[in-house]
């Protein structure tokens, strides 16, 4: 099936390569900044974020979902949020996300749309680059992969896989791991909860899973 043509301004960006996913959960940040951590600089460098939304945005992170960000941008024209929306994101949960949250990735309408949700569930972000990579040329698909993610396996995610999720180091990596096996997500809250803040907790919470 012939890929659909690419489109934006992303003609410059390099191959993004199979090896480049094969570590990963979390898709990689190309032209986006994740919502949830990127600082008030960033946003207020964003064409059509003025300092009102910008503060509240930091005040009410972290969102769950994109739905809660395009709620807070509603005095903004649909135009204006997506624009906003090609520099900044909350990643949506491949196997989860519906179909409001999918179509806020820019430039995905009905027939992308309908292939982001025919190949679930994704057990890993390598399928969605292997599947996805059938209707769109590399740079498209590097493009794409940014607004996603699968939810990682507490228990068996390598390093690798951790540190794909926004924002998490060294540090919180050795946390994550020092405390498997999880038998619940109440056990992450509680034994991550004595390093980090709820709010933070919630932020990581969103990209992981007990399998």
């Amino acid at each position: 099936m012939p890929k659909f043509p690419i489109r934006g301004q992303l003609l410059a960006l390099a191959v993004f390569s199979l090896g480049t996913v094969a570590g990963a959960q979390v898709g990689k940040s190309v032209t986006i900044s994740d919502a949830n951590i990127a600082s008030e600089a960033e946003l207020r460098a964003i064409p059509g974020l003025t300092d009102a939304l910008v503060k509240e945005i930091v005040a009410k992170r972290p969102f769950a979902s994109i739905t809660e960000l395009d709620a807070i941008l509603a005095p903004l024209s649909k135009e204006q949020r997506t624009e906003v929306y090609k520099k900044t994101f909350v990643h949506i949960n491949l196997n989860t996300a519906t179909k409001e949250e999918i179509l806020l990735i820019p430039g995905v309408g009905p027939r992308m749309l309908h292939e982001f949700e025919e190949y679930r569930p994704y057990n890993h972000l390598a399928k969605f680059h292997r599947e996805i990579d059938k209707y769109v040329d590399d740079a498209e698909l590097a493009r794409l992969e940014q607004y996603v993610f699968v939810p990682i396996n507490l228990n068996t995610a390598s390093d690798a896989d951790i540190l794909t999720i926004p924002g998490l180091g060294n540090r919180m990596l050795r946390e994550f791991k020092e405390y498997r096996p999880y038998p619940s997500i109440d056990k992450f809250r509680r034994e991550i909860g004595k390093y980090v803040n709820a709010k933070e907790v919630a932020r990581f919470e969103r990209f992981v899973a007990i399998q």
